[in-house]
């Protein structure tokens, strides 16, 4: 839950109750007694899940699995029914819930009277998307859904930038989208959602990053994100992403020119702890470096969460990354620390 506004954080703290307090509370003191005795000690409950509405995406972002089409799981959307149920069993001890893993959201029918069902059980929601379907009808249900964030990607403030990362986008479609949702808030008079641009600065962008500001100052949207770019084979950069801009890179140049990861990857990470992720079918994993799903959990389709939370592939997982984290492939490009800067 990365960068601070007012508005938004008391937003936040009001869906606190003293169930949702006291679980948290147990969260972060496990987290810290893991951390000190480096043994794997988990209470509570996750504060925060991720839950997938689909690996489906209408663009092809170049390290994106989903726009390379590349996943080795199957591709499909989160059925209503399911999400309900599992909701169902964490919603008293749940504070946070992000609608987003892989694809996009909007692309699942259900995915707003999803957000509606979370948001009447007090959960803060919120979800990242291209903005490419929030034509006037979604972007009113967004609002009326009670949706408290909206994080919109936009990575240029022309076509032709913009287009280089988001392949097949169009810029013109995310600019509309925002300003939808703007005139909806306006309308319905609304607090929420918390609306924000979501800027990935690479090399062909980097020299937008005050263009965007005013762009976003132009629409009315609530404020800017930086984020930086995950590049899969980084020591190769073979699409030229890297930005030149030390501040917004997550890898840095070494002594001999090569590009090395800046995160010192110590063996503690507090997302094992109070966070999780569900694919659209139920597979639990680590986090949201975990795209191919390749370190499961566990299955909800065949056990309840909190089985899961504390059975023994999570308890190794947490004993493997308090060890060695930097041995762990997904934990080795993580930018935990490192990605989010606000403007």
């Amino acid at each position: 839950m990365p960068g601070f506004n007012w508005h938004d954080s008391i937003n936040l703290l009001s869906k606190l109750t003293l169930r949702r307090t006291f679980n948290a509370t147990k969260v972060l003191s496990s987290y810290y007694i893991s951390k000190w005795t480096k043994r794997p000690v988990q209470w509570g409950y996750p504060i925060s899940i991720s839950f997938e509405p689909t690996t489906s995406c209408n663009l092809r972002c170049p390290e994106c699995p989903s726009g390379l089409r590349a996943f080795t799981r199957p591709t499909g959307m989160l059925q209503k029914d399911f999400f309900r149920e599992t909701i169902d069993q964490l919603s008293k001890e749940l504070l946070y819930l992000v609608f987003y893993f892989q694809g996009e959201p909007y692309l699942n029918p259900a995915f707003l009277d999803m957000v509606k069902y979370a948001s009447d059980k007090g959960i803060y929601t919120a979800t990242s998307t291209n903005a490419h379907y929030l034509n006037e009808n979604n972007a009113r249900k967004t609002v009326e859904s009670g949706l408290d964030r909206l994080i919109i990607s936009i990575d240029g403030t022309t076509q032709d930038t913009y287009q280089s990362y988001r392949v097949g986008g169009k810029l013109e479609k995310v600019l509309e989208g925002a300003r939808n949702i703007v005139k909806w808030k306006k309308e319905l008079k609304s607090k929420t959602p918390f609306v924000f641009f979501q800027f990935l600065v690479v090399k062909h962008n980097e020299h937008q990053i005050e263009e965007i500001k005013q762009l976003a100052k132009e629409i009315g949207v609530d404020e800017v994100r930086f984020k930086t770019a995950q590049v899969y084979d980084y020591e190769n950069d073979p699409n030229n992403l890297i930005p030149t801009n030390d501040k917004y890179s997550r890898y840095k140049k070494n002594s001999n020119g090569e590009y090395e990861f800046k995160n010192s990857l110590n063996n503690h990470c507090w997302r094992l702890w109070h966070a999780t992720v569900i694919s659209w079918d139920g597979l639990v994993v680590p986090c949201c470096f975990d795209k191919d799903a390749q370190h499961t959990l566990g299955d909800l389709k065949g056990k309840k969460f909190k089985e899961i939370w504390h059975n023994d592939q999570y308890i190794n997982f947490r004993k493997q990354l308090l060890q060695s984290r930097k041995n762990i492939d997904i934990c080795a490009n993580c930018s935990e620390g490192t990605r989010v800067w606000s403007d």
